[in-house]
């Protein structure tokens, strides 16, 4: 029996077929799309703005301005006259003179040497084109038409640059050998930060978890402190400590404290934690039928630790030292305090800005800044992605064995850097709290009297805190709804890639050139949001932006956790996402959400870089207060505002495990 099969009944060539996306999904890629746009805004458009300023360059064309003088009546005018011709004349503006920065200023009475201001003259001026620009008093004019002035007016003239686009900013910058220096200094002291920070976080972490010392928990705990405070508050620690009259300023030989010394060893102190809980992770995961293996095959303790130990924590490592590497390069406060005449990227971005007000190199060497930072995250990003498994189902968890003399030394390794951290904390107290260092060393509360000093006084602090909370609070709303919408959301891969993009970019964007960006962006009159500029909003803005991507990564880590049939089941039960987010999604992932909440009140506390271009007369910040006391010589008011938001970061973590005890013992108990 012959059966025909018809045409219509074929499927159709050239058609896909395509899943009809829900209610559910049209809205997760709405509100993925709402806070897309806010990093776009937050992110994005700033650090695009501050490109264009690096690439802007300033120079007053003298030929595009024409004068008139009249006689003593001020009706008869003379002939026309270029401002370049006249200067070609004179020579009283020098090709150097010319090139400016955006802000620049020329006064035309430059060009008239004989001008009185008491004088009955008038003078005309105007520009050849349309763009030529000049202030008359307050007054911005533009154009070709004649203007005049009577001579009390025309002192008051000054001629504005024309802007370009190119490279000069940056040769200009390369040309200057204090400036080109601070690439150098600032990759050198980077560098060898790494080496050591890294070196003393891989034998801690050793120790921890390859050996039976004791009070490993203590340890633990020790060596988490330096994240609690401001990286301004080591420097301060340094200079009482081996300054030039410091306790042990014998120490170090002739040598002095200010400098690439002090540059280093703050920069162990405060990237020491980050290393450490990366490496102590990657070698948390071990699998013990490796050491059975390498133990059969007789192999010597070292042979097993180059063989064993490192490669399976060379993923780690690696990753611990591009952060400590980006940390070092990219911050501020500590070469601002202990750097003394030792350039550095960081400062010297603060430098031209408010030193000098020469917005476009601060722009330039903000996106040198940016070079490092994105070299070392990009680098970072490709080894994360070459890592595979080394815990696998059948893995046996390893388990040290008593060994008397490695656990001697593994606990006086510990107990060196927790004398050295502690040491650090103790000096920055003793300096809060007496009188006049070293020579009346009463013990007294004055320098807590910071309404009494510059830097804004217990208000610094009180919006500090204002600004941890509303951080806290914000951050953890955006960040955990975009992670939900971009691991939850069905197709739309392309849209999702992108958000992950945009979320991975503030981890290699360095806080001071976020700041910096924020002031081209946001400072602009022509910018709809201009008005949250110099507010507590743009701080909350630019802090939860700075911090986004490891609070991204944590809530991501947390649903990936989660198992998809939680959604399929939902959606087969017809329940809006909404009801399964707030029942099932947030409950479970309630850790990371609390996690991330303290990470972003901590750093909000001890942030500079990213705030300090930022912040009003109102806005003060106590890190913020910190730097301007010491700039004004109030070296213990500055200790002890610092040693304020040790206490508050410290008070925050108790109430964080306090609050996380009792909600997650309700929410978390089918673990």
């Amino acid at each position: 029996m012959n059966i025909d099969l018809e045409a219509p009944y074929l499927p159709l060539v050239g058609k896909r077929l395509r899943q009809e996306s829900s209610r559910d999904d049209r809205i997760k890629l709405g509100l993925m799309a709402v806070i897309g746009l806010y990093l776009v805004v937050a992110l994005g458009a700033p650090l695009f703005i501050m490109l264009s300023k690096s690439l802007s360059t300033y120079r007053f064309d003298l030929a595009a301005f024409e004068f008139q003088v009249s006689d003593e009546t001020g009706t008869n005018w003379g002939p026309v006259v270029a401002a370049d011709a006249l200067n070609q004349k004179l020579g009283v503006v020098t090709d150097e003179e010319l090139v400016s920065s955006s802000d620049g200023r020329l006064a035309a009475t430059k060009f008239f040497p004989d001008f009185s201001f008491r004088s009955p003259v008038h003078y005309r001026i105007r520009g050849t084109t349309a763009d030529a620009a000049f202030l008359a008093g307050p007054t911005l004019e533009k154009g070709t038409e004649w203007r005049d002035y009577d001579s009390g007016t025309f002192r008051r003239v000054v001629l504005r640059p024309a802007s370009s686009l190119g490279l000069e900013n940056f040769k200009t910058y390369f040309s200057t050998p204090a400036l080109a220096r601070s690439i150098y200094n600032s990759v050198l002291m980077a560098a060898i930060s790494t080496v050591v920070t890294i070196s003393v976080a891989f034998a801690l972490a050793y120790g921890l978890t390859r050996s039976c010392m004791p009070l490993k928990g203590l340890f633990r705990g020790i060596l988490t402190i330096p994240i609690l405070v401001p990286s301004l508050l080591p420097g301060i620690a340094l200079v009482y400590l081996f300054g030039n009259q410091g306790v042990f300023k014998d120490w170090l030989m002739g040598y002095s404290i200010y400098g690439p010394i002090g540059i280093v060893i703050g920069s162990v102190f405060f990237t020491l934690p980050h290393a450490f809980l990366i490496i102590l992770t990657a070698l948390s995961i071990a699998d013990a039928r490796h050491y059975e293996a390498a133990t059969s095959l007789k192999a010597s303790k070292w042979r097993t630790f180059t063989t064993v130990t490192v490669p399976g924590a060379r993923f780690g490592i690696v990753s611990a030292a591009f952060v400590v590497f980006t940390l070092v390069i990219t911050d501020f406060g500590l070469p601002k305090v202990i750097g003394g005449q030792y350039s550095m990227l960081a400062v010297d971005i603060y430098k031209q800005v408010i030193g000098q007000q020469n917005f476009e190199m601060g722009a330039v060497v903000s996106v040198i800044l940016l070079v490092p930072a994105i070299l070392a995250f990009a680098v970072d990003r490709r080894m994360q992605k070459r890592q595979v498994a080394l815990l696998s189902a059948r893995a046996v968890p390893y388990a040290p064995k008593p060994n008397a003399g490695m656990d001697r030394i593994c606990f006086g390794f510990a107990c060196l850097v927790s004398l050295f951290i502690l040491g650090m904390i103790a000096m920055c107290q003793i300096a809060a709290l007496v009188k006049f260092w070293p020579y009346d060393l009463t013990l007294t509360t004055k320098n807590f009297a910071f309404d009494l000093m510059d830097g804004g006084g217990w208000a610094a602090y009180g919006n500090s805190i204002k600004l941890a909370l509303l951080t806290a609070l914000f951050g953890s709303l955006v960040v955990f709804a975009g992670a939900y919408m971009v691991e939850k959301t069905d197709g739309f891969r392309f849209g999702r890639s992108l958000f992950h993009f945009l979320a991975m970019m503030p981890m290699a964007v360095p806080g001071m050139v976020l700041g910096l960006a924020y002031i081209f962006f946001f400072n602009n009159p022509a910018n709809p949001l201009n008005s949250i500029y110099g507010t507590m909003a743009i701080l909350v803005i630019c802090t939860v932006t700075h911090f986004y991507t490891v609070a991204h990564l944590t809530a991501l880590t947390a649903l990936k956790q989660m198992d998809p049939e939680f959604e399929s089941v939902a959606s087969s039960l017809k329940q809006p996402f909404h009801r399964l987010f707030f029942r099932v999604t947030v409950p479970v992932c309630l850790p990371a959400i609390l996690n991330i909440a303290i990470y972003l009140f901590v750093n909000a506390m001890t942030t500079v870089s990213a705030v300090v271009f930022l912040y009003s007369t109102d806005t003060k910040l106590a890190s913020v207060a910190v730097l301007n006391m010491d700039d004004a010589g109030d070296i213990a008011p500055a200790a002890a505002m610092g040693m304020m938001i040790f206490y508050t970061n410290v008070a925050a973590k108790l109430v964080h495990a306090l609050i996380a005890r009792g909600l997650l013992a309700r929410t978390q108990a089918w673990r």
